[in-house]
């Protein structure tokens, strides 16, 4: 019979739930025991089958489950049980204490290990924890589903005012025919709010069609806009139905329409006039069914006084205005957008990351996002490709993220030679990364043999320490072969 440990009894208010599974009755009820005066509420199984019909009825936090049980044993149980219960937190306790035995129960999901017998301390700190971890997970999974059914348009994340009534504006307006123009700065997701406006509106079965209007030259702008007749131009082999046909009985989402030349801009206002359009070439006249929404990051009214944009075209697009905040306005959607960014980005890449840690999610809050969501996403998506560790954390994030003081002193930019500034990059990139070659190279976009070779170039410079890098990663005390390209 195992021996467990004693302790001293405090009564104290449930903390949490506890399920103990354990095939030896004494050990099981004396450790249920403990649990209990320690303020935990418990409940117990003799085995891994029996364990699992409690899961449901009894919905433990944690888990302490014996390794070697017949039947169905620690860790076959415990693979089981995290596809039923995946907010539940598992320890596993064993009497064979080995390393293999402790490493294959951490590689399938436990929190912790404990061996038998049980020390009192060990076992009250693991079990703190553990309960700990196991309150995060739930509290992460009721923001979700709070986010999910605050939200009507579940792509789009958010907590804050301003966006909960933006939200709500699109809601009302999705189902009109209304033109709608948004604005707001490059990345802050302007597109997403146009599906949301197609998603709230009778027309969300229809075609949905998109054009990014900065992308095209004014031919083929009108072209894809109207389409053409065959022989219009040069390579119009065929006639060619344009987006306005294409998305006949539904939406039609013009990005970037403060870039449209002004001859464009004179047929899109006849369309919003009476629905009709002539291809590019022809003389038939069409008539389409479109709600059109359109977007842009520039300030249309300036463009119209400076004679780059049409008055009346601007009164025909903005009948609804919908203008997006810059994230630096709404931070406190900075953490549950990095935390849906994580989610994701963890998922593509199959990286087992539980979250981001506090100094981190600050360090994001504080910034200022110039590029607002998509700079924010692709920084995660980032973050989760050099994340060495079960949170990303702020090493994790870009150096310019973080403040000048916590960077160290900045370069002595004036009379600084290019040499001197790359040497500082290299250098202040290799100390964040804790001196490894590669994790330093995907940063600063070079590769890992040209910083060994940067290294060794700056071993004679006065001034310039390296205890922390010679060593990382380094293969001989030579200098490695020049990249093609490299000069001296």
């Amino acid at each position: 019979m195992s021996e467990v440990p004693q302790r001293p009894v405090r009564e104290t208010s449930a903390r949490g739930r506890i399920l103990v599974v354990d095939d030896e009755a004494n050990a099981r009820a004396a450790l249920s025991e403990i649990l209990r005066d320690e303020g935990y509420a418990t409940e117990t199984a003799a085995d891994g089958f029996k364990a699992l019909g409690k899961l449901e009825e009894f919905a433990p936090d944690v888990v302490l489950t014996d390794l070697k049980m017949p039947g169905l044993d620690g860790i076959a149980f415990m693979e089981k049980a995290k596809s039923a219960s995946p907010q539940t937190v598992f320890v596993v306790m064993t009497a064979f204490g080995t390393i293999s035995s402790a490493v294959a129960a951490i590689k399938k999901g436990a929190e912790n290990y404990l061996t038998k017998p049980l020390d009192y301390e060990a076992l009250s700190a693991v079990v703190d924890r553990a309960m700990e971890k196991a309150k995060l997970l739930q509290e992460t999974h009721a923001l979700r589903d709070r986010l999910r059914e605050r939200n009507a348009f579940g792509h789009i994340v958010t907590e804050d005012p301003k966006m909960r009534a933006l939200l709500d504006l699109v809601a009302q307006v999705g189902p009109s025919k209304a033109t709608v123009l948004i604005t707001g700065e490059s990345g802050t997701g302007k597109e997403l709010i146009a599906e949301a406006l197609c998603g709230a509106s009778t027309r969300a079965s229809a075609p949905f069609i998109r054009l990014h209007c900065a992308a095209l030259a004014e031919s083929l702008l009108e072209s894809e806009l109207f389409g053409h007749e065959r022989g219009a131009f040069t390579g119009a082999v065929a006639r060619r139905e344009g987006r306005f046909k294409q998305a006949d009985g539904g939406t039609l989402f013009l990005d970037e329409i403060g870039e449209i030349p002004l001859g464009t801009q004179v047929k899109l206002l006849r369309f919003l006039q009476d629905k009709s359009f002539e291809r590019v070439g022809g003389n038939e006249t069409l008539k389409v069914d479109v709600r059109l929404v359109a977007a842009t990051n520039r300030d249309l009214k300036a463009a119209i006084k400076s004679g780059a944009f049409r008055e009346d075209l601007f009164y025909r697009l903005n009948v609804i205005a919908v203008e997006l905040p810059p994230l630096r306005e709404r931070r406190s959607d900075i953490g549950p957008l990095a935390s849906f960014f994580l989610g994701r980005y963890a998922k593509e890449n199959g990286r087992n990351i539980e979250g981001i840690t506090e100094p981190a999610v600050k360090l994001l809050t504080a910034y200022d996002w110039p590029g607002n969501v998509r700079e924010l996403e692709n920084i995660i998506e980032r973050a989760v490709v050099l994340c060495d560790a079960v949170q990303v954390d702020v090493r994790h994030l870009p150096p310019a993220l973080v403040p000048a003081e916590q960077r160290g002193a900045a370069p002595p930019i004036p009379g600084s030679t290019i040499q001197d500034l790359e040497r500082y990059a290299i250098l202040k990139t290799l100390e964040a990364c804790g001196g490894s070659t590669s994790k330093a190279a995907a940063i600063l976009g070079i590769s890992p043999r040209k910083i060994q070779y940067k290294l060794h170039e700056y071993s004679g410079v006065p001034g310039v320490f390296f205890s922390a890098f010679s060593t990382t990663n380094a293969t001989d005390a030579s200098p490695p072969s020049r990249e093609p390209g490299t000069a001296e």
